[in-house]
């Protein structure tokens, strides 16, 4: 049989394609070397989740005393979190039943073959000999995480390991402050480990908006969480009994840290090697498969869709590309937007979360205008006493549509879904300012920052001696009296049009 579509990869983006090449009536064959449901559900975000979960119940529970709530402080038995981490993943298993719901859409699945590789662009081998034969094919393959090659590597953990420790650390260096490294340097500080987070780069999380990279920094020196940044390279780790010391280069000098454990998340290469791609024609892109804007690859035939693509590795992103690179393989167009723009986020305490354009890439794009509010100015977040954070909004002022949010807070991950909502409408600012947003929420800070732009480029109409008041927002229920004024300004090659004195 030849099938008119193979997907290979079990994850998000390959279920999603398999299904959305059966609603289209495709003959459609679904590869899996291990078991469904890819690196984000079996080892990723979801069992990441759970471990945030229990961080904030014990964050939370430090504030029993000022509710009138009378309990001992819990400890952590990580042993038993992390079989709760395994347990909640079996049940997401057990809810989505993807082997039955594949099967029950045709798809022919097959599961736990071990690696798959092209002996030529129409026909794939199993590990076992077998081989299956399609018409077209769409690599979903996802990746891994990279370990770093330096004298003592072998005794630091990746991401990946941390689902086979058998005990919490007293103290662990975690190398990389991307959003896996900041997750894990959260979630092991609150649980008490004593936490050191070593970054290259100038900054935590560099592809976000640099107001969250600097309020997550803030925050977990607050905390007392060692962050050093500006690491020029990695030597060395030395055993000595139960501590481990990583040598590193900083500041144009030898440094080094101990600590009981070392994770290191610095990096999620393609799962490129076992594909043979030279066999089919498919052109490697460093450490993933080359694509153009329509995710085919450099073989006419094949298509690529989630983390192997090198773009945003996110599980919404990977079924976004899914559904993309099936229609334009099965019916030579898509109607989905490859460059959509994705919400996103992580379970730091505060989280962060962010859509579209940051400031520095709007700066640089368009004329735009800006308000940032502060947590503090929402009663939700002093009677939940989570007052830290901010929420920024991005406003083109030629179009009035949002071209970018971000957001550092409790709930800062749902309180983007808003923005996420209105962008895919294409609401304009001013129709978002005017939308009833329940009370108490944090969810209301999106209308607060839609309304501060609304009436400062008077798209509002306002009095014109509103203008004079030396505090805006006054017609805002949510507001910190006598603090400082949201910051607003547009900017048009890069000189100031409007300002207020900022936040």
């Amino acid at each position: 049989m030849i099938y008119d579509l193979v997907v290979i990869g079990g994850g998000p983006s390959g279920v999603t394609a398999a299904l959305r090449a059966s609603e289209l009536g495709a003959s459609v064959a679904l590869v899996e070397r291990n078991f469904l449901g890819g690196a984000g559900m079996n080892d990723g975000c979801v069992p990441v989740r759970v471990l945030a979960k229990a961080a904030r119940a014990v964050r939370d529970a430090g504030q029993f005393a000022a509710y009138g709530l009378e309990a001992p402080l819990p400890t952590v038995n990580f042993a038993t979190l992390l079989e709760r981490a395994q347990q909640v993943v079996y049940q997401l298993h057990e809810k989505k039943q993807l082997l039955n719901h594949l099967s029950n859409m045709n798809v022919d699945v097959y599961e736990n073959v071990g690696d798959a590789s092209f002996i030529s662009p129409e026909v794939i081998q199993f590990g076992d000999g077998r081989q299956i034969t399609g018409d077209k094919f769409i690599l979903c393959v996802g990746g891994h995480s990279r370990r770093l090659e330096f004298p003592g590597s072998e005794h630091a953990l990746t991401y990946n390991d941390v689902w086979s420790m058998d005990s919490l650390p007293e103290s662990v260096i975690i190398v990389g402050g991307g959003a896996i490294g900041c997750q894990l340097a959260s979630v092991f500080d609150t649980f008490g480990s004593k936490v050191t987070l070593i970054n290259t780069g100038a900054r935590l999380l560099g592809v976000e908006d640099e107001a969250i990279a600097d309020a997550i920094l803030k925050q977990f020196r607050q905390r007392d969480i060692e962050v050093i940044l500006n690491v020029k390279g990695i030597h060395q780790i030395e055993r000595y009994d139960d501590q481990l010391e990583l040598i590193y280069t900083h500041d144009g000098r030898g440094e080094s840290r101990m600590a009981e454990t070392v994770i290191t998340a610095v990096g999620w290469p393609g799962n490129l090697d076992k594909l043979n791609l030279e066999a089919a024609g498919v052109k490697k892109n460093g450490a993933y498969i080359e694509v153009d804007d329509r995710l085919q690859t450099t073989a006419p035939n094949i298509y690529a869709a989630g983390d192997i693509t090198g773009k945003i590795m996110l599980v919404q992103t990977a079924s976004h590309q899914a559904r993309y690179a099936v229609e334009n393989a099965l019916l030579g167009r898509s109607a989905h937007d490859l460059e959509s723009s994705i919400p996103h986020g992580g379970f730091t305490d505060p989280e962060y979360a962010g859509i579209g354009l940051t400031e520095e890439q709007a700066r640089n794009t368009t004329e735009y205008a800006v308000a940032t509010v502060p947590y503090a100015d929402m009663d939700r977040a002093v009677i939940d006493d989570h007052i830290p954070g901010f929420f920024k909004l991005l406003v083109d002022v030629h179009t009035h549509k949002i071209i970018g949010a971000h957001a550092v807070g409790e709930q800062a991950v749902e309180v983007i879904q808003i923005v996420a909502a209105a962008m895919g409408a294409n609401m304009p600012v001013e129709r978002l300012a005017n939308v009833n947003f329940a009370y108490p929420t944090f969810g209301s800070i999106v209308g607060v920052a839609a309304r501060q732009i609304a009436v400062e480029l008077k798209w509002i109409p306002v009095e014109s001696q509103w203008y004079g008041l030396s505090r805006s927002r006054v017609s805002e229920w949510e507001r910190t009296a006598g603090g400082t004024q949201t910051g607003i300004f547009a900017l048009v090659r890069d000189e100031m049009l409007l300002h207020g004195e900022g936040f």
